[in-house]
């Protein structure tokens, strides 16, 4: 299919599932980080890119991915958690955040209480559908992740602003790891966060006085993203991905939130200051 007319209309036409992957895929992310970010399978990630090529006739996902972001305005809905592969069990919806205002839902949303390491984002050149190997313990210990990072105020509305947000990252012994997040609010209140777990998806405390989360489970994809499941109450609250530049300057933090009323997906920066 020539890319000209028919390709708008065939976009048009593509699921939201699809639309999903190729947005995620224009921000940079690899299939892995995509897989890692909606709780796929990589073979499902690829699946779609395959049926939306198919569809548009564009031979390239990358190039697919460019023309989706030059034609669509992105909804702030979303379907996440994305149609359940076979044997997945259902989601609940994370009620405790559901009627906060928005201020308070727009800090909490800043406030990472753990990590899990995933893939570093290698641009849309790396991002087709080769395989890719897991990172074992001696990546985790050497990750860019290890360190103190402060948010960049300046790119959360006014109104919304905290004073600061800094977070800590730390490898203990076992490949336990360590995250501390210490929060100014505007108002000159204080908050932190403190957690400590392994790398296997089991959930543990939280300590500390940020009231929105009360248990966190870790994942490591790869070397130097952070993949992260906060709940309250058993239940599901928001999957946090933290992806550090290759400079190993700044790290960004894309948030997507369990309840579907919430905002589609958020993002924020971090410069490293330790």
């Amino acid at each position: 299919m020539t890319v000209g007319k028919q390709v708008p209309q065939a976009i048009a036409e593509l699921s939201e599932r699809e639309l999903e992957v190729l947005r995620l895929l224009t921000a940079g992310h690899t299939i892995k980080s995509i897989a890692a970010t909606l709780g796929r399978s990589e073979a499902s990630i690829n699946e779609r890119l395959r049926d939306a090529r198919r569809k548009t006739g564009v031979g390239s996902s990358r190039e697919l991915a460019r023309l989706v972001a030059g034609q669509e305005t992105w909804p702030r809905k979303t379907d996440l958690p994305a149609a359940k592969e076979p044997g997945e069990a259902d989601a609940q919806p994370a009620t405790a955040v559901r009627h906060w205002p928005k201020g308070k839902i727009a800090m909490l949303a800043l406030i990472p209480l753990a990590a899990a390491l995933a893939l570093v984002s290698t641009g849309l050149e790396q991002a087709e559908e080769a395989p890719t190997s897991a990172a074992g313990p001696a990546a985790a210990i050497a990750s860019l992740l290890v360190g103190t990072w402060s948010l960049d105020t300046a790119r959360v509305p006014a109104d919304e602003r905290p004073r600061s947000v800094t977070i800590t990252f730390s490898v203990l012994p076992q490949q336990r790891w360590s995250t501390r997040v210490d929060i100014v609010a505007p108002d000159g209140r204080t908050m932190n966060a403190s957690s400590t777990a392994m790398l296997d998806g089991v959930a543990v405390p939280i300590s500390g006085n940020i009231p929105a989360f009360d248990t966190v489970s870790l994942r490591q994809p790869a070397p130097e993203t952070l993949v992260m499941t906060l709940g309250k109450h058993g239940t599901p609250v928001a999957t946090r991905v933290y992806t550090v530049a290759k400079d190993g300057k700044s790290m960004t933090e894309t948030i997507i939130w369990a309840d579907k009323t919430m905002p589609k997906m958020e993002t924020v920066r971090f410069s490293r200051i330790g």
